[in-house]
């Protein structure tokens, strides 16, 4: 086993250069009359999510042979929809692997987008990633946590979030199985080590805050709505980076995340599913004394509509 090392900042600046034109610079909103907090909300990229970052940057670095057989990746959505419209962008398929209990959305738009999402038991996919040999495989895999291409890609947010606002102090990331973490983590240190980095995670599934806690990965039950984030274990690859990235790790309730979906849809126009309300619901609870001027990344929109009906009402 490898452990997964931080991508470098002339890496993430050489990705930058990479996703111009590919991908959305997005920008920092201040959130209503929050004092000093902004928004990231990623909810404007290709495919609703953050994921096209690190997914699009992946593919784009396979050569050309090994991309015409196919890309294929496991994901409860987001990594799925960025895969397929990764893969549309070079003319390959896509295919995913997903939960039969991902959100009817998710699906349909991997669907919608080119890609064939292969529905299989939550615990098949996850025993899919901690058993599988990728080399095994026709099609070109990309892992959406490990892959360190992956991480890079995503590190041109915490580029963006600097040059836009030098003088920020904390910036609020969601995690499920760490690759934005990884990525963003790593371009932050880089570019202003001062920088405190907040991992969050729903108490449902409290993966890194429990794995950290016992000096080493353990597998946790996973029972929330935050479904991008619902990773029931860090691997033993990502631990040690992520471990170090983060300063603090904070638990959500439920109730703060829909409270907070409801918040952003209300009074900042952005409609973000679980995940995406993670890093807000976080900050929000935290007096202003404690995190300074903060950047909270809204991950992903992609919500059922029914869903997200019951949580505005």
């Amino acid at each position: 086993m490898t452990t997964a090392s931080r991508p470098t900042k002339s890496d993430i600046d050489r990705a930058c250069q990479a996703l111009e034109g590919i991908v959305q610079e997005t920008p920092l909103l201040p959130f209503a009359d929050a004092d000093d907090l902004w928004l990231k909300p990623e909810v404007f990229q290709p495919a609703g999510s953050f994921k096209v970052r690190g997914v699009y940057h992946a593919v784009a670095r396979m050569s050309t042979e090994r991309r015409a057989a196919g890309v294929s990746t496991v994901s409860a959505g987001n990594t799925a929809k960025a895969l397929a419209w990764a893969a549309r962008q070079f003319g390959v398929e896509a295919r995913s692997l997903m939960p039969d209990s991902a959100p009817r959305s998710k699906v349909e738009a991997m669907r919608a987008l080119g890609g064939m999402p292969i529905l299989v038991p939550v615990a098949d996919v996850f025993a899919y990633l901690k058993e599988h040999r990728w080399e095994d495989e026709p099609w070109a895999f990309v892992h959406p946590w490990t892959s360190r291409d992956v991480m890079t890609g995503h590190g041109t947010m915490g580029l963006e979030i600097v040059a836009a606002l030098p003088e920020v102090d904390t910036v609020y990331i969601p995690v499920g199985g760490g690759g934005l973490l990884g990525g963003v983590g790593s371009a932050l240190k880089a570019a202003k080590p001062s920088l405190r980095v907040v991992a969050v995670e729903p108490e449902g599934c409290p993966s890194l805050h429990a794995a950290i806690a016992a000096g080493h990965p353990v597998d946790v039950d996973c029972e929330t709505i935050c479904d991008g984030v619902a990773v029931p274990y860090i691997t033993e690859e990502m631990f040690p980076l992520l471990s170090d990235l983060a300063d603090e790790v904070v638990l959500v309730s439920e109730d703060d995340v829909k409270q907070t979906i409801r918040c952003l849809a209300t009074r900042a126009h952005l409609v973000a599913e679980g995940a995406g309300a993670l890093a807000t619901a976080a900050a929000l609870r935290t007096p202003v004394a404690d995190r300074g001027r903060t950047v909270c990344i809204i991950t992903g929109g992609s919500i059922d509509a029914d869903k997200l009906g019951m949580i505005l009402q």
